[in-house]
């Protein structure tokens, strides 16, 4: 009986998704939220199928009651946050919302498939996210003043990576978190969304030549302080924003270039200073010739994913625990594996949808800072996917970065949490924009209307 759950099962999932994917592009056809309705109505339908459906094949496999009511706690959850944030925000953006949820769902589901204990811990982390980034749409809308706290965010950012650099615990041959009261953090998490407040703080009104050296600079104190702590990969993603919101804030291609040219010039100078990114750039050029070593890792998941094929082979029907640490850097590799090809690419889709709407709601932003911070976000959010899958599929050598919203990680889906809610505070600042020049259209009609009545009245005493 449990073989013929698994089996059906893998193509009912697998056609739910796509189809959730669909109605996520299907949104763009409509401007107005209101015609977007539909859509969003099919996508938490679809979202809840799928959610029903892994976990049902979960309950079967392990015959465990407290994987049922896990999935229960999650479906309360997961119904709580869209219905919640569609009563508290009117305005929002439910694609967001949506994709959100529905991430966060393939992350329970993976991670109850690899560690019972560790999903729990994650569904706690994100209970608590979730409840405290309700909060963040409405300070985004009403707080003005953040615009003017440029050298705070600078300070605070470098400030918190500093601690990271002389307190914190090493782990895999990095210093990238330090506890307080049993609870460790990952600082540079939260660093990438301050990182970015602090470049359209300081962009969006003077993007002279001074104002980009003050700002490369800046900037380059956290990336060298990520670099001490050997944290190459957040010091990537922080290259990265910074090139391209200075691009963005400038319209100057001559910075573009130079940041690419001073990127690729860093790179060598890493592979020639750091043993480990050598070990990488092995394992990443040829796996296979170190097997039993530097190319462990990578040889299974690129196993992992060959041996699942189109549909996968079905929760707990394959061997994702051969890889190391599957659940943070490699869970791409369990997806692919047991939910199948098709699975993992709709999950890909999903995550460019929601950074298409992120750059979306920046080009209709009016306010420069604001349409900066969207931007941002919104790299900064697609290249640590494309960094994760790209170093999991063997594109690109191994950076150590999560996966947003699927990677076990509390630091790291607390930080995409407050990401997308401040999407959300955008983009309700984003309609009442709207809102205002649909009112200045219609007062400079009336205005035109009057006036030419006034002359008609005058031409007719005439």
């Amino acid at each position: 009986m449990e073989l013929y759950i698994t089996e059906l099962s893998k193509y009912f999932i697998t056609l739910f998704i796509s189809l959730y994917t669909l109605e996520c592009f299907l949104v763009f056809r409509h401007q107005d939220e209101e015609r977007r309705s539909g859509c969003y109505i099919r996508q938490n339908l679809l979202m809840f199928l799928v959610h029903f459906s892994c976990f049902l094949v979960i309950c079967f496999e392990t015959g465990k009651v407290e994987y049922l009511l896990f999935y229960v706690l999650q479906q309360i959850l997961l119904f709580a946050t869209i219905v919640l944030f569609r009563m508290i925000y009117p305005k929002g953006n439910r694609l967001i919302i949506n994709n959100m949820c529905m991430l966060l769902s393939i992350g329970f589901v993976v991670l109850s498939r690899l560690s019972f204990e560790r999903a729990i811990k994650q569904f706690f982390i994100v209970t608590v996210s979730i409840i405290m980034g309700m909060l963040i749409p409405y300070f985004i809308h009403k707080l003005k003043f953040l615009k003017s706290l440029t050298w705070v965010y600078a300070a605070l950012g470098a400030a918190a990576l500093g601690i990271v650099l002389i307190l914190g615990s090493v782990t895999y041959g990095s210093k990238i978190s330090y506890s307080i009261a049993g609870i460790t953090f990952q600082p540079s998490e939260f660093v990438k969304v301050i990182f970015v407040f602090f470049l359209a703080s300081a962009l969006y009104e003077s993007h002279d030549f001074l104002r980009v050296v003050l700002t490369a600079i800046l900037a380059g104190i956290h990336v060298l302080i990520l670099v001490a702590s050997r944290d190459l990969g957040s010091a990537l993603i922080f290259f990265i924003v910074y090139v391209f919101m200075v691009f963005i804030a400038t319209g100057n291609w001559l910075y573009l270039l130079i940041g690419g040219a001073g990127g690729c010039g860093a790179a060598v100078l890493a592979y020639q200073v750091f043993s480990h990114v050598q070990v990488r750039v092995q394992a990443w050029q040829d796996p296979f010739s170190c097997i039993d070593d530097a190319g462990y890792q990578i040889t299974q998941s690129l196993f992992a994913i060959s041996s699942g094929g189109w549909f996968g082979l079905g929760l707990f029907r394959g061997t994702p625990d051969s890889i190391p640490l599957v659940e943070a850097d490699f869970v791409f590799s369990a997806v692919a594996e047991e939910l199948g090809i098709a699975f993992s690419m709709c999950t890909i889709l999903i995550c460019i949808s929601c950074f298409i709407m992120f750059m979306n709601i920046a080009m209709r932003l009016k306010d420069k800072f604001y349409q900066l911070i969207a931007f941002g976000l919104g790299v900064t959010y697609i290249f640590q996917v494309f960094l994760t899958i790209g170093g999991g599929t063997k594109f690109i050598p191994m950076t150590g970065v999560t996966l947003p919203f699927i990677s076990y990680g509390g630091s790291s889906v607390l930080s995409t949490l407050v990401m997308f809610f401040i999407i959300e505070g955008l983009y309700i600042i984003r309609q009442e924009e709207g809102a205002k020049r649909v009112k200045k259209k219609k007062r400079r009609r009336r205005t035109e209307y009057e006036e030419r009545r006034e002359e008609q009245e005058a031409e007719e005493e005439e």
